[in-house]
């Protein structure tokens, strides 16, 4: 990378760019004022939050009483209304994807695996290909995924697929397909009248949005794109979510990169690709 580079606290190689794009640690304003500027992310603390996270989310989320009375309720009145809006396509997709096989079997491992592995695939990226925009990148999307956890629990809802009489096709059951923790042999592990918001699409949304505004290959940022709205689709077909389901977890991913936004004064793709060393006095101050 060149005689510029400079080495990071955590030994990570940065290279400062012409068009600033290397940030520097401020020599004062206290302790909060450290905490809000952008450092390099330590892989231990990285692997030990992320699990931790995701621990306490999973934890929470299936804790939170099924309400299986008032989910179905909740659920009937977003039914009815989207048909009073005509907006209902949630069965005539779910009956046309379901009638091709191969497609809705792809869809139904799609929902059961790319949730994860995208999401932490594009953690990964950012961790090592954009050190200085991680922290922030990460903030917006533990906030989201925190906040969803309010929607659980005050809004219990079911999904198209556990609606009675509503006529739509669990697509995991039907084509005996291993699917997901939504609902199969897996479904007493996890709460399954926690529909909104739907952290499928805040994810990739969030996965989505990150690539678009980072990735440098157009293909790399059309593939961005595409990948929330694909995911909007499976999610529809699989009868695993409303479409308002999609709406709860765009405003739950606004929450996630507004506060990221106030704690560190700009948006995650803005901030310095590389963290710079700090000055060699405050070296000596640690």
């Amino acid at each position: 990378m060149g005689d510029a580079n400079v080495r990071t606290l955590e030994g990570r190689t940065a290279a400062p760019k012409p068009n600033g794009e290397s940030a520097d640690h401020p020599s004062g304003g206290g302790r909060l004022a450290r905490l809000r500027t952008p450092r390099a992310p330590r892989l231990w603390f990285e692997i030990l939050l992320i699990g931790l996270g995701y621990w306490t989310y999973s934890l929470v989320r299936n804790a939170v009483p099924e309400q299986k009375t008032q989910a179905l309720r909740n659920a009937d009145w977003i039914w009815r209304a989207e048909q009073s809006l005509g907006v209902a396509v949630e069965h005539s997709v779910n009956h046309a994807v379901n009638s091709v096989t191969w497609l809705i079997v792809s869809m139904n491992y799609y929902y059961a695996t790319l949730h994860f592995i995208v999401t932490i695939a594009v953690l990964v990226w950012l961790y090592h290909w954009h050190p200085g925009r991680y922290a922030a990148a990460r903030m917006a999307l533990f906030a989201t995924t925190g906040v969803a956890l309010l929607g659980y629990y005050f809004y219990p809802l079911a999904p198209p697929r556990l609606m009675p009489g509503g006529g739509f096709v669990d697509t995991v059951i039907k084509h005996d397909t291993w699917g997901s923790m939504a609902s199969g042999n897996l479904a007493s592990m996890s709460n399954q009248y926690a529909a909104m918001p739907s952290m499928h699409i805040g994810w990739s949304l969030w996965c989505g949005i990150t690539i678009a505004l980072l990735a440098k290959p157009l293909w790399a940022r059309l593939l961005g794109l595409l990948y929330p709205a694909t995911t909007l689709v499976v999610i529809v077909a699989t009868a695993n979510h409303f479409w308002l389901d999609a709406v709860g977890g765009i405003l739950c991913l606004t929450f996630g990169f507004a506060l990221a936004l106030a704690w560190y004064g700009t948006l995650p793709h803005r901030l310095a690709r590389y963290v710079s060393a700090p000055d060699a006095s405050l070296l000596k101050a640690r």
